[in-house]
């Protein structure tokens, strides 16, 4: 699973945040990684040098082999809050989608069929 962090004009990126982010997708999407070929993701400070409210938003996309791509953002204060959070909802949104992937159509039921 390859990982791009891209940033905007108003947040200095660099090897420490790449490294940051891509520890925190690790936790949340590793046992995913045999599904997704890349994971590219957008960091902006939407106010630039204003300061206050949640204006750091992270961009998650994650691509998936022989599928449409998953996307997931978040808004908040801080960078850390905002990838972290957008781990995390990228995290669900793959448990959906992969999870009904693997849904055997004609699987047991729940219901007994005695009435």
């Amino acid at each position: 699973m390859k990982i791009q962090v891209n940033t905007d004009e108003n947040i200095e990126g660099g090897e420490e945040l790449s490294a940051r982010v891509s520890a925190e997708i690790h936790t949340y999407l590793d046992r995913f990684s045999d599904h997704i070929t890349r994971v590219e993701v957008h960091l902006s400070d939407e106010d630039g040098d204003k300061t206050g409210g949640s204006d750091k938003r992270c961009m998650m996309e994650a691509r998936i082999e022989g599928r449409q791509p998953e996307v997931a953002s978040e808004r908040a204060a801080t960078l850390e809050g905002a990838y972290s959070g957008a781990a995390k909802k990228l995290q669900r949104v793959l448990q959906s989608t992969l999870g009904r992937l693997h849904h055997a159509k004609g699987a047991d039921t729940i219901r007994t069929g005695s009435l």
